[in-house]
Formats: C-alpha cells, structure tokens, sequence
C-alpha cells in the first residue's frame, strides 16, 4: 500500500478544504476504499477522516427524511420510520453486505463503491475503469455479472449497490458540498454512464462531498419492496435486483409505479420505460409482463450474461405481482 497522510474532519466545510489539490480521497467505513488501497487500484496520497460528520437521521416538516452522509448502513435499516415508510429501502440494504460491513459502510460510501468486476481488481487484465485508454478485458472475457442495459465499448461493468437501486425508486435527492458551496443532485442523475470514460462514475466536482441523502414523503414508498436474485444467500453480489413501488386503483389497474434495477446497468437503473407503459394498465401478470418486456427491449447482452434478461423479466412481474397482491 502506497504511504499517505491522514486527517480527521470536524465539519464538511474543514473536509472540503483538506481535499482540495489532487490526490485526496474521503474516507467513511472504508469498507471498498480500503480493500483498492490494498489492491493497488486506489492510491490516494491523502484521506480524510468524515465518519463523524452528519450521523443522524432527521425528520423534515414535509414527512421525508434527512439521512447524514456519514449513517451507518445498519442504522439506516434500523430506523423506524424507514421500515415502516420506505421498507424497500430496509430490505435492500439487508440484502446488501454482511452485518459486519453494514455495521462499517456509510450510506455516503454506499453510494460511492467502486464496481466489483474482477478485471477492474485485477492490474495485469485491460481494464479502462482503472486505467483509461487500456482497454476492457471483461467484453470478451468471463462476464456473466456483467451488464446488459446501458453498457458501452468502454465498460461493460455493473454498480455493485442494492441501497442505491432503492433509493433510486424513491427519488431520493442527494445533497453535496464543494469549494464552489452547496447544491443538490437528484440521485437518478448522479451516476453517469460509462460512454468512453468509464473512470469518471459521477457527476460530483473534485473535492466535493456528499453531507445527506433526502428522501421525499411519499405515501407510494410504504407499499415498496426489494427483491435480490443472486448466486448464494449470504454476502453476494445481485445477478439481477428489482426495487419496486406500487399503488393500484378500485378498478384494478396500476395508478402509481415505481421501478428500478439492480446488477444490470453501470448505475442504478430506474425502469422509465417500464413504468410509462404500466401507468393505467390493469395490474396482473400479462401487464407486467409487458412493461417488462419493454423495459429490457434494448438490452445488449455479452457472452456469458444473455440469462440476465429472461431473469430480469421474471423478477420484474414476480415483484409486482406480491405487491399488487398485498394492495388487493
């Protein structure tokens, strides 16, 4: 591991101004961050301390929720009001890791983890995530996790996330500070897909840092949950994940629709184009089939992973067929 120096933060405003110049990292948990350090893929010349920075979780007037950037994962699954008003965002983040590393991450580092593709760990593979211009050893290599949405000749690399595809389906806000001030991104423009630089993973400024996560009162968010679909149940990453939210009318068709996926896309991929073609159709199975079918219209698939299509489907219509059964 590279030598570097060490700083701990008392507020954000002194944590921006300890990362100003190249080659200065945030550290939260640590539980991705430290693991490149070891591998060699990241090498920061300094980091700074921000776990004691913004650890609560507030109530705002409106009926969201302010989470600090530095809440740990646990305590955010923990949280009374997010089990009970965003429970998809509970089961997702239970879904995610082991207790140990939930007790760790950071719900600003959650956002922030680096892909787990094996190429991008690996410096004797191509790999343009971690050195631009190299090439991508994973589009012709072993790439059955790799994505099938939003991919490109650059990258074909998944967002390892589960708590970041539910807060996606809840239009969660992220609120950031840089040397330029304040401002907020909401999280379905926050992650960039890879084009031709996969190296560059959000729209965040050098040296900006994320302080809260907003989540908006949504009455749609108590009738949510999270579906994993994974080679293992314990501590593995999602061949395919679904967030889903969903209100149904007297007359029995969707009024309300919410939809993202997991292990499929270099972001958090909300469903846009499954959720237009739900809105007003009637909630059973051909519907969602449908919508589904639309949704993974484009998809692109690589050697290993065309089976990630069919299970994207089916994880689509089986998440919303439990929930229009509990609405029922």
């Amino acid at each position: 591991m590279k030598p570097f120096t060490y700083a701990r933060a008392g507020d954000a405003a002194t944590a921006v101004r300890e990362a100003a110049g190249a080659g200065a990292k945030y550290l939260g948990g640590g539980t991705n961050l430290v693991d490149l350090m070891r591998e060699r893929v990241e090498a920061p010349d300094r980091l700074i301390d921000v776990t004691g920075l913004s650890t609560e979780i507030a109530e705002q007037a409106d009926g969201g929720l302010l989470i600090g950037g530095a809440v740990r994962n646990t305590k955010l699954a923990e949280h009374l009001a997010v089990r009970t008003r965003y429970p998809v965002l509970a089961r997702a983040i239970l879904s995610g890791a082991s207790g140990q590393i939930r007790n760790m991450a950071t719900v600003a580092g959650n956002l922030l983890q680096r892909t787990r593709c094996t190429y991008f760990y690996d410096e004797a593979m191509r790999c343009n995530k971690r050195a631009p211009g190299s090439g991508c050893d994973a589009i012709d290599g072993f790439n059955r996790m790799h994505a099938i949405l939003g991919a490109s000749p650059s990258c074909v690399a998944t967002h390892p996330s589960d708590m970041a595809v539910a807060l996606v389906t809840l239009e969660a806000v992220v609120h950031v500070e840089g040397a330029g001030g304040s401002r907020t991104v909401p999280l379905l423009d926050f992650h960039r897909l890879p084009e031709g630089r996969p190296d560059v993973e959000t729209v965040l400024a050098p040296g900006e840092l994320i302080t809260a996560i907003e989540l908006p009162a949504s009455p749609i968010a108590a009738r949510s949950t999270y579906r994993k679909v994974r080679d293992r149940a314990s501590y593995a990453f999602a061949l395919v994940s679904v967030a889903a939210a969903l209100e149904v009318d007297g007359a029995g068709r969707v009024a309300e629709v919410r939809l993202a996926l997991g292990g499929v896309a270099h972001k958090p991929w909300r469903a846009l184009t499954a959720e237009a073609a739900l809105e007003g159709a009637p909630a059973n199975a051909d519907a969602f089939r449908a919508a589904a079918e639309a949704e993974l219209a484009f998809a692109a698939p690589l050697r290993d992973n065309g089976f990630k299509i069919e299970l994207a489907k089916r994880t689509i219509v089986a998440v919303l067929e439990e929930l229009a059964g509990a609405a029922a």
